[in-house]
């Protein structure tokens, strides 16, 4: 199996780079592998996505994987923002910690071993592309994690 990984947006592919250089010289249908693709990426509409597609050169089969969104990505769209702030001095946007622990929950990738672990992963991630919860620091949020002021919310 020959493995090609790219980034698309969900439900977005075209059959133009970075698939169909990858894919052209293995012999596949380039437009069913998109079709494919974007059925299986569209839910994460307006996300980047990891897909691999693993093909057999010899009989032209393909199979395709859709990895775990970024985190940013999925708090950026939460957030209803395009991109982090850069300069930190105004956040970029604001998101609820319900929805932080929503995504917590959604996190496939994670080194955590419970959903504060998560939750506090998910808020690391506020704090690098500048995004407050509930109007406050992601750090200070972190804090109170900490002090358990919002166990109530961090169950399961």
């Amino acid at each position: 199996m020959k493995t090609i990984s790219v980034i698309v947006e969900g439900g977005k592919a075209t059959p133009g780079p970075p698939l169909a250089p990858a894919l052209a010289p293995l012999g596949v249908n380039i437009g069913k592998v998109v079709a494919e693709i974007n059925q299986a990426t569209k839910s994460f509409a307006g996300i980047k996505v990891p897909v691999k597609v693993l093909v057999d050169p010899k009989t032209k089969e393909f199979q395709i994987e859709v990895g775990s969104p970024p985190t940013s990505e999925l708090i950026k769209k939460e957030a209803g923002i395009e991109k982090g702030a850069g300069n930190r001095e105004a956040p970029a946007g604001d998101i609820s910690l319900e929805k932080i622990i929503s995504i917590a929950k959604a996190k496939t990738n994670s080194l955590a071993s419970d959903l504060k672990g998560k939750v506090k992963e998910v808020l690391g991630t506020c704090v690098s592309i500048g995004v407050t919860v509930n109007g406050k620091s992601p750090k200070e949020i972190i804090k109170e994690i900490d002090k358990g002021m919002h166990d109530s919310l961090l169950v399961g």
